[in-house]
Formats: C-alpha cells, structure tokens, sequence
C-alpha cells in the first residue's frame, strides 16, 4: 500500500495516527514503583530527556524493553524499531546532525552490536554524540542458559567499538548503571562529540530491587566544558589576521546557530577573507557569495586550492584535513604561511583509527569553540553586533542543457530537484559521491546536514531518516539524495519512516554502477597499460536491472519511476512532494550518467603505485 499517511491499527489499540508520538501505546500502564533494575536504568533514560531510541530488539535488553514499555509507557523515551542495527544507529546519527544533541539507539548483545559497527565508525568520523545501549548475557556463568546466552556473552563487548567511541562501560550493578548513563552522555557531548556504548549484564536488568538508589538530577552531572581561549592567543590572532593581505579561513566543524552564522559572515567582510568549505560537513556559508573560493568539495576544486595557495594567513575553524588541504593546495604540508588552528579535535586522537588525517603544521594553535573564537574577534574588531534575522534568500535555479535522452546528467537531476522545492525550504540530508556541490548553492546552515562521516556505504538512509525524525517540528523539507548503492544496503531504513509517520523526500542517483570502484579499476588500467573498457565488470548492476522503486514499496513508501528526462523527473517530483506534504515517505528512481568532477575523480584515484616498463 503507497499510502504511508493513512494510520493503521496497531496491536495493543492503536487507531489511525499522524505523528510518532501516537503510535505504540501500551495498555494498562499506570504510575508503579520501581520493582527491578531495568525500572531504573529506564527512569534514569528518562531524566535525560531524550524523546527517542533507536532499536532493532534482542533477548539480551529484553529487561529494559519491558521497562521502557510497561513501566515509562513508551515515551521518554519513545521506541522506534529499526529492521537491521545498522539503522538504528544511522537514524541516531542523523537526529544529531540537525539537533547537535545526542540520540539513543539500543543493539542486542555481540552480535547485534557487530552488525552495528560501521555505524558507530560513521558517528564517530563525523564527530556526531550518540548514546548506544547494549547487552549481554549473565556475566555469571552459572546463570547462563544453555547454547545461546552463551554465543551472546563476551567477556570484553566493548572491545568491539572501543577505537571508535569516547568511552564504554559495563557497568557491575544498577547504582553502577545510573552513574554510567550519566558519564556517557555528558561525554558524548562534550568536545569533541562522539558516540559512547554502555553494555548492560542481562542479570542486573532483570534483578528485584532491594532498595530503589533514587533518582539523580542530571543538570548536575553535565559541566559544560569547552576550554576557554587563551587572550593572548586570541590577541595575536587577531593581530596577524588584521594584518594579513590575503587571508583565507577554512570553515569546518561550525554550529549551525544562525547568530553564529552571521558572525562568521561579519568576520569575513571584515577581513575581506577568501572562504573554502568542505562538502563533509555540511551549509557553514553561503557558497555562492563572491568571498567563497570554489564548490564545497572532499577534494579540493581549482579556485579553492589557488585561494589557500595565494593565502598569507589562514584561519582554519575546526577543519577536517588541515594537513592534507594544505598539502594538496601548496605542495607540502608546512607552506611559507602563517596557520592559525581551533580545534578539539586532538582530544581523540587513537593508534586505531587513522580518521585523525595527517599531522598539520600550525604558527598559532588554540584549543576551543571556533565560533567562540570568531565572536571574541568581532568584539576586539569592534564590529557591530549582527541583528538575529536570517535574511538569505535561496539561490535562483538555472535549467542545464538537456545530455543522453535515458539518462539525466548530475546537474540536470539537482537542478530538476532544486526547481520543484525551493518554495519548500528543503534540507539536504545526504547526497551521493558524484554530487558536484556548485550544481546546489548553499544560503542557510540548514540548507545541507553534510555527509556520513566515515564514507560507509549504505549510511545515507538511515542518516536521512534520523534527520528527518529531528525535522518533523520544522518548517524545512527532509530532503534526501542518495546513490543507488547506498539505497540497497539501507533501503529497509524506510520501514521505519513509514511505520513512524516520518516524512521524507528520497531522489536516488541511479547509475546502476558501483561507479566509485570504476574510477579506480580505470585509473589502475592506464597506469598499467591494460585495456580501460573492462572497468565495468564487477561493478554494473545490471542483468537484471535492480527494481528500486519496489524495493520502496515493499517497505510501505511510495516508489517512483524510473526518471530519464527532465520533464519525467518533474511529474514524479510533483507526485512525490504532494505526498510528502500529505505524511508520507516518497522514492523517485532517477536514473543518471555515470561521472565525478574532475577534483573527484583526480582525488580518489590519488597516487598508483610505479609501474616497470612493459618487455
């Protein structure tokens, strides 16, 4: 059924619903004592005010289910079941990335947390705060069932995602348990953010409570922390950015406050700055402003690398690969040029992980809050203070020339796309590898979340659907662009959109390809001498052709297509969008040409191996 809008009956009473908040409710639940240990580590989920967890359910938690259920009633926190881990956790990544506030997802024991992984990975690349709970069988052996509590026991489960989460925890008691919730969300959201993994002795979920330990106020165990600027540091910054001719600040892991935003455009005026964004992170400044230096890119564009290589003072906010986005730009990692950092990044740097990019050389370096920095500016700038009023309007659309006749062009599809919502304030909440950022400018911080993080394939659903979820209040549009084979390994995302009452407009970049591997296979075959045309095998998906828009349907949503015309593409937006507006979850297959830009395509071949002389 494509009609996603209409509630449907729900076991337990459920009637006919518009919001996630009516849907699941308990029967028979009224106010009780806590009776067992799950009651209060569910009680003390609630006194973090978190609205929603994530979950794909497991015998491991299944203490906790019942007290979230039939004890806190299904809300705060509200469930939302999730067909694979994986999802859970992306739908926790996205809330983040719009709220900047930390989201609860719930995995069963070894293995569901093993299928959970690329997830956390993903969360904590993107330096995002995420709560996840999991599981395990009786630590006391004794206890055990036999056979399965068994397979579902580990004797370190955090060990699993220790080099990619802040910290975890298993903690021993329910006293233990309430102190864990509370040290892991408050450092999930201190700076840097990332995810942390609390693991729960099944046996201590299920204990009978010898004396309730009460309930903390968590106001009191949440210090704010960002470190405060050195004065002396922020004096001589100023000092050599008042005094540099062709500075250039490189805006990277900024807050999406609009008064923050205003600040940064005030700096920039001031400065008469050059600004380079990265596509990774999401709307920091409007892109197509005169001061902004080529497309936001992974990697960097012309006139962005020509702007850092003319700097004589860069200021670089929190920017993800300040090493290797000097490198690329000037030849080498320490250029003849003054390099201003503010970060917190160094605070989680492991010998796992290499996410941490290269080592950057810097002339002055301040631990803390970008926009802090940039606001202490303004203020010995004597720069007037920016009203509150986000006056920027969206960028006019301009229609390409038409390309293939099957097949749309990358341009084609996001100017399509642009055209039908701009009226409707869309959010972009993920876009595929092949988006060329100067197709889609950029005038509001809400007008792009940014990407995955950790360039797991098959995070964009998930992620879109979290994002969404952190949307529904909003006058945005939950907008949503993703390849086609980030789709077939996330599609079941949708499930949970649907079932939620979560709207949600997904257009699929469908080059039936794994086109990312082609560029590679090509590069390798020129360097090799060996024929270029065989790139494709291993990477088409074709013979048969993969029915996308039933893969939509079969989870509730509306499938739409294929699109190969511009005028094809159109109808179905209006179609999709009108059901979108109506609650629903829509999906247009869109069917495009393979291709990168240039600064893509030269970015991810990089470097091949030398090659001997052919005999």
């Amino acid at each position: 059924m494509h009609d996603a809008i209409k509630g449907h009956s729900q076991p337990g009473g459920g009637t006919e619903t518009d919001s996630p908040a009516d849907l699941e409710r308990p029967d028979d639940v009224g106010a009780s004592p806590a009776h067992f240990g799950s009651d209060v580590i569910a009680r003390t989920l609630r006194s973090l005010d978190i609205p929603y967890i994530a979950l794909n359910p497991g015998s491991s938690y299944r203490g906790l289910h019942d007290s979230i259920v039939n004890y806190l009633g299904n809300t705060a926190p509200q469930m939302l079941l999730c067909l694979h881990e994986e999802h859970a956790v992306a739908i926790a990544h996205g809330y983040a990335k719009v709220t900047g506030k930390p989201m609860l997802a719930a995995v069963h024991s070894n293995v569901g947390l093993m299928h959970a992984t690329m997830a956390v990975f993903n969360a904590w690349c993107d330096r995002v705060p995420l709560v996840l709970l999991g599981a395990t069988g009786p630590i006391d052996a004794a206890k055990r069932r036999p056979f399965i509590d068994w397979l579902h026991t580990a004797k370190d489960q955090g060990l699993l995602v220790r080099h990619y989460t802040k910290w975890d925890d298993q903690p021993a008691s329910v006293a233990a348990a309430q102190e864990s919730l509370l040290r892991a969300t408050w450092i999930s959201q201190t700076e840097p953010q990332g995810p942390v993994y609390i693991n729960l002795d099944s046996e201590i979920q299920e204990s009978v409570l010898q004396s309730d330990p009460g309930e903390p106020d968590p106001r009191r165990f949440m210090p704010a922390t960002v470190p405060g600027l050195n004065e002396s540091d922020v004096s001589e910054a100023a000092k050599l950015l008042r005094n540099a001719k062709r500075p250039v600040i490189l805006m990277g892991r900024v807050s999406r406050k609009d008064r923050d935003w205003l600040n940064r455009r005030a700096l920039v005026d001031t400065l008469d700055a050059r600004v380079v964004t990265h596509k990774k992170v999401g709307s920091v400044y409007p892109t197509d402003h005169e001061t902004h230096a080529g497309a936001p890119s992974t990697f960097l564009e012309a006139e962005s690398k020509q702007a850092i290589r003319e700097a004589d003072v860069i200021l670089s906010l929190y920017w993800p690969d300040l090493a290797g986005t000097v490198k690329v730009a000037c030849g080498r990692v320490d250029p003849d040029k003054k390099i201003i950092s503010i970060s917190t990044d160094h605070y989680i740097h492991n010998a796992w992980s290499m996410d941490h990019q290269a080592h950057p050389a810097v002339d002055l370096f301040m631990p803390g809050d970008p926009d802090r920095l940039v606001e202490r500016l303004l203020e010995i700038y004597e720069v007037p203070k920016r009203g509150e009023v986000m006056d920027e309007m969206p960028a006019p659309v301009q229609r390409p020339e038409s390309g293939d006749p099957d097949h749309l062009t990358m341009a084609e599809l996001a100017a399509c796309v642009r055209e039908k919502t701009i009226a409707r304030k869309p959010t972009l909440l993920h876009v595929p590898t092949s988006w060329n950022s100067a197709d889609w400018h950029f005038r509001h911080p809400m007008d792009y979340i940014g990407s995955d993080g950790g360039g797991g394939i098959g995070g964009g659903p998930g992620i879109a659907v979290g994002a969404a979820l952190a949307l529904l209040d909003s006058d945005r549009l939950p907008l949503a662009l993703v390849g086609d084979g980030d789709f077939l390994m996330g599609a079941t995302a949708l499930w949970t959109a649907v079932h939620y009452r979560i709207p949600l407009l997904m257009v699929i970049a469908n080059n039936q390809s794994f086109y990312n591997d082609e560029v590679h296979q090509a590069k390798i075959a020129k360097a090799r001498q060996r024929p270029v045309q065989n790139k494709w095998i291993g990477q088409r998906m074709t013979d048969p052709e993969i029915a996308l828009c039933k893969i939509a349907e079969a989870q509730g949503a509306l499938g739409l297509g294929p699109a190969r015309s511009w005028d094809q593409l159109a109808d179905l937006l209006d179609t999709g969008l009108a059901h979108v507006d109506a609650g629903g979850v829509a999906v247009i297959d869109a069917r495009v040409i393979p291709g990168y830009t240039k600064s893509v395509e030269d970015g991810m071949a990089g470097q091949i191996a030398f090659v001997p002389e052919r005999r």
